[in-house]
C-alpha cells in the first residue's frame, strides 16, 4: 500500500519466509533498556497495526515519529526516516 506497483512486486517476490528460529531463540537483554531509542511508525501500516507499534515504542521510551506511510516506511518515506536517523545521530554523537 502506497508503493509503486512495480516496486511492490519486486519486494513481494524477493521476500523470504520468516525463519522459525526468529520466534524461538532467546535474544538477551533488549538494547532499548540501556540505550536511547527512536521509532518511525507508519500510520498506514497493514502488517503491524500502528497502535501496536506505538505501544511498543512507548514501552521502550522511544522518540516517536509518526508518518503517513505503509509498513515499509523507509521506502515510502525515506526523507522522514533519514531525518529521524540524523536526529538520533546528533542526540547520541
Amino acid at each position: 500500500n502506497g508503493l509503486p506497483l512495480a516496486e511492490a512486486k519486486v519486494l513481494a517476490s524477493t521476500q523470504e519466509p520468516l525463519s522459525t528460529i526468529a520466534l524461538s531463540q532467546p535474544s538477551g537483554v533488549p538494547a532499548w533498556k540501556t540505550i536511547p531509542s527512536w521509532a518511525v511508525v507508519g500510520t498506514a501500516d497493514h502488517v503491524i497495526p500502528p497502535a501496536v507499534q506505538l505501544a511498543m515504542a512507548r514501552h521502550a521510551h522511544a522518540h516517536i515519529t509518526e508518518v503517513k506511510a505503509p509498513h515499509l516506511s523507509m521506502i515510502a518515506a525515506p526523507g522522514v526516516v533519514t531525518q529521524v536517523i540524523l536526529k538520533a545521530v546528533h542526540a547520541t554523537g
